[in-house]
C-alpha cells in the first residue's frame, strides 16, 4: 500500500486492509463479466457494493444474487467466492473487528439506501489512512450507523450440503427453463421421491417445489438486473407467458418486475 495513502495509488488486494490503522478500510476495484474469485475469507468483516454491474456470491449456506442498489455484508471469516455475471465497478469496505457491535451475524443481501451509496463513494475516495477525528472519521462512523439499520433483502438461495444434492441444485440453477420434476430428480439419486422431498427440506428449509421457484427467481432477477428484456427472461425461465413469469415475481417480490425497477429498490 502506498505510504501516502492515496486514493489514487492505494492497493487492490484485499489483504492489504485487513490490518490498515482505521476502523473501516475502503477498496475500490474493477472486474471484467465473468471474473470469478476463488473460495476465501477475511479477517474483517466487509460490505461488498457493486458501483455498477451484478454480482454472484456463493457461501457453504446458499447463492446470493448482488445487483446494483445492493450489497453483500460477509462476517469476518465467513469462506465465499464471487462470479461477476458482468463487468463490476466493485467498492468493498473492511470494518474492524472492534467495531462490529450491532452488525450482522450472517451473510445477507442488503438494500443500499441513497445515502449509504453516496457515503461509499466518499469512503473509496478518501486517504487509506483517512483523518479518524476528522471528516474521514464521521464518514466512516456514519457509514456504520447505516449498516446496522439495513434491511436484508430476499435474494437468497440456500443450498444442499449434501454433495448429491447439491449437484442435482447446481443442474437446476444452470437449467431454470426445465420443469425438473421431484420423481425425476429423485430417480437420478435412486432414491423415492418422499425421501427427496424430505431430505430437501432438512437440508434447506424449503420444499422441493419452494426451491426450484425461488432458483427461478434468482436466475431471473439476475438477467433482469443485466438488462433482459421481461419477455425473455420469463421464457428463459420457463414460464409460458410474460404475465405468469409477473405473477410470480409480484407473489414473491410484492411489485411487477417493471415497478421494481422503477421504483429504484433493485
Amino acid at each position: 500500500m502506498s505510504q501516502n495513502g492515496q486514493a489514487a495509488a492505494r492497493s487492490t488486494d484485499a489483504a492489504d486492509y485487513q490490518h490498515v490503522p482505521r476502523p473501516v478500510g475502503a477498496m475500490p476495484k474493477e472486474f471484467a463479466a465473468g471474473h470469478v474469485i476463488p473460495p476465501h475469507s477475511h479477517e474483517r468483516a466487509q460490505l461488498v457494493f457493486a458501483e455498477a454491474g451484478v454480482m454472484q456470491v456463493t457461501t457453504a449456506a446458499g447463492v446470493w444474487v448482488v445487483p446494483p442498489s445492493r450489497a453483500l455484508w460477509v462476517p469476518a471469516g465467513v469462506e465465499h467466492s464471487l462470479r461477476m455475471t458482468t463487468a463490476v465497478s466493485m467498492r468493498t469496505l473492511y470494518i474492524a473487528p472492534d467495531r462490529g457491535v450491532g452488525l450482522p451475524a450472517r451473510v445477507a443481501v442488503v438494500a443500499v439506501s441513497p445515502l449509504l451509496r453516496e457515503l461509499i463513494l466518499a469512503a473509496v475516495a478518501l486517504p487509506v489512512l483517512y483523518d479518524a477525528a476528522g471528516r474521514g472519521g464521521r464518514i466512516m462512523a456514519l457509514i456504520l450507523d447505516e449498516i446496522r439499520a439495513l434491511a436484508a433483502m430476499p435474494l437468497h438461495l440456500p443450498m444442499p450440503r449434501d454433495a448429491r444434492l447439491a449437484a442435482i441444485a447446481e443442474r437446476i440453477l444452470a437449467a431454470p427453463a426445465e420443469a425438473w420434476p421431484l420423481e425425476r430428480c429423485a430417480a437420478e439419486l435412486r432414491c423415492s421421491a418422499r425421501t427427496l422431498a424430505r431430505r430437501f427440506r432438512r437440508e434447506t428449509g424449503l420444499s422441493f417445489a419452494a426451491w426450484r421457484r425461488h432458483a427461478k427467481l434468482m436466475a431471473a432477477l439476475t438477467m433482469l438486473a443485466c438488462g433482459i428484456k421481461v419477455t425473455a427472461v420469463a421464457l428463459e425461465c420457463g414460464y409460458e407467458t410474460p404475465s405468469a413469469f409477473t405473477l410470480m415475481f409480484r407473489r414473491a417480490m410484492g411489485m411487477p418486475p417493471s415497478r421494481y425497477f422503477a421504483a429504484g429498490v433493485f
